[in-house]
This record gives structure tokens, sequence and C-alpha cells, in this order.
């Protein structure tokens, strides 16, 4: 669950691209190109931005569980690249969300980033998961965009609540640093692991990842590659680490060093993929093999 939107693309020449982007679109599209059925809640205009994005998550295989021309205006992001790639954001952003229809039994529930956030949505995404927590597994990745949210306490008491109703956590070392900014990283995660997940797992960028849990910590190594962008290499990220987890079952407790070293360093090199390539443009599974 969470935002769909269009990331228009102006790069460091000053010309200018449009993708399909929002962190929840992109983690749909991720899990859909690795394999796995996705059905997908949320929220764009019937207008000509909106059609781009019903577009592209049909050919990707993504069903759509709610109706989603909830707002008048299909939400945009203005991406910025520097020389090295890195993207800078301006959001034009409403979110509200359609309660979905929940049928069957889910692998996981993935929710993100602004729309785990920014009401009115979030409080329809709060419910589904407060709901859902003890029926399947509840996947966050906290993707803060403190230039639309914020970064003070409100901030963190909306991430907190979703964090504790989440049994896997996943969030960046700047998304730490604009939490919890008199922490180190290793005491952020741990303060975030002790609100009840059971994993908490932190991107470096180029220091790799580590994965933080009761049973202790394993770090794994970026892998090198030529940057294009970074536009939805988190996103990619924690798709792969959720597709990861679901194909050794989804008890991450059970998750002895080398099955989490191996969900990691498969996630590492998806996000590395996605860098190397313009646009949020994740690996197909056999990409990965």
């Amino acid at each position: 669950m969470g935002e769909s939107l269009v990331d228009v693309v102006r790069t460091a020449d000053g010309s200018t691209t449009e993708h399909v982007g929002g962190s929840a679109a992109n983690v749909a599209v991720a899990l859909a190109r690795l394999g796995r059925p996705v059905r997908f809640a949320t929220s764009f205009a019937d207008d000509a931005h909106g059609g781009m994005i019903a577009g592209h998550l049909e050919r990707a295989g993504v069903r759509l569980a709610n109706q989603p021309h909830s707002i008048a205006r299909t939400s945009t992001a203005v991406a910025t690249l520097d020389e090295n790639g890195a993207a800078s954001y301006q959001f034009d952003l409403d979110w509200v969300l359609d309660a979905p229809t929940v049928e069957g039994a889910l692998n996981a529930v993935h929710v993100c980033s602004l729309g785990a956030v920014l009401s009115p949505g979030s409080d329809v995404v709060h419910d589904i998961v407060s709901r859902l927590r003890g029926s399947t597994l509840i996947s966050y990745d906290i993707n803060a965009r403190p230039v639309i949210t914020g970064s003070g306490p409100e901030l963190l008491e909306r991430v907190e609540r979703i964090v504790e109703s989440s049994q896997l956590v996943k969030a960046s070392d700047e998304d730490l640093a604009a939490l919890y900014p008199e922490l180190d990283l290793a005491d952020a995660a741990v303060r975030l692991l002790e609100r009840g997940p059971s994993a908490v797992v932190v991107t470096l960028g180029a220091q790799g990842a580590a994965w933080f849990s009761r049973a202790g910590r394993v770090k794994v190594p970026s892998t090198p590659v030529t940057v294009a962008d970074t536009i939805g290499a988190g996103d990619t990220f924690a798709a792969a680490l959720l597709d990861g987890v679901i194909g050794r079952g989804v008890d991450l407790a059970a998750l002895d060093e080398g099955a989490v070293r191996e969900v990691l360093t498969r996630a590492v090199r998806a996000a590395a993929v996605t860098v190397s390539r313009p646009g949020a443009d994740p690996p197909y599974a056999h990409e990965l093999t």
C-alpha cells in the first residue's frame, strides 16, 4: 500500500524525462518482476499521468487492490540529478487511499515512505496494518521524505506507530539520521528494534547493508557499479529483501546468519542493477541468478 506518482527527472545537462515512480509503486513493480504476485492499493487520478501509471503497473503484472481514482490530479515528483546521478526531490503530492479489498491469504503486506506517514491516507494504512499484523508479515520501508513531512517529533511518532505493527523494517542511514539525530547509526537501529520488529535492515549506500535482530548483526558489502542515477534504488532493495524473506518462509527469527547474508547480498545486487540504468527500472529475477 502506498503512493504512485510520476517522476519528472531533470538531469545535470538540463534535459527532462518522465518515469512512473513513487516508493510503493516501485516496490510493487520490482516484486512483480521478481515473480511475486502483487496486489497494489494506491491512488492516482484519471488523467494523462494516471494513465502512465496504470499502463506501467499493468505491463509489470501488478493488479490493483482498490479503486485508485480518489484524487483529482496525479501526484508528481521533480527529481533533479547532480553530476553523480544522485537525486533530490520536490513533491506535488495528494495522498488519499480508498481502503483495499483483502482477498485470500497474503504472503506479506508492504508499506512505505510517504504513504505510511502522510495524512489522510496514512490513517487507512495504519488501520489495515494494525488489523493484519497477527495474520501476515508486515514489512515497512521508512524511506523518509523530510522535505514534505518535516523531521520532528510528529514524524517520529507516525513512523514508530507503523514500526510497532511491523516484523521487518528497512531504513537508510539517512532515514536514521533524520529520525534520531542524537544517536549514531547502530543505536538508532536498535531503538527501532526495541519498538517490536523482528529485524531492522539498514542500507548504507556504498558501504552495503546491515541486518539488526535480537540474535545479532550481519553486514554485507555493496556491489560495485557505474551509477546512472539513484532513483528507486532503495525501493528495489526493499522488494528484493521482502522477496528473499518470503522465499525462506516468513519466520524472521528462524533465519540463521548464512540465510540472512544471502538475502542481504541479493538485495544489494538488485539495487545495484537499478542504479546502473536510468529511472526506477528494477531487475527481473533472471538478472539476479
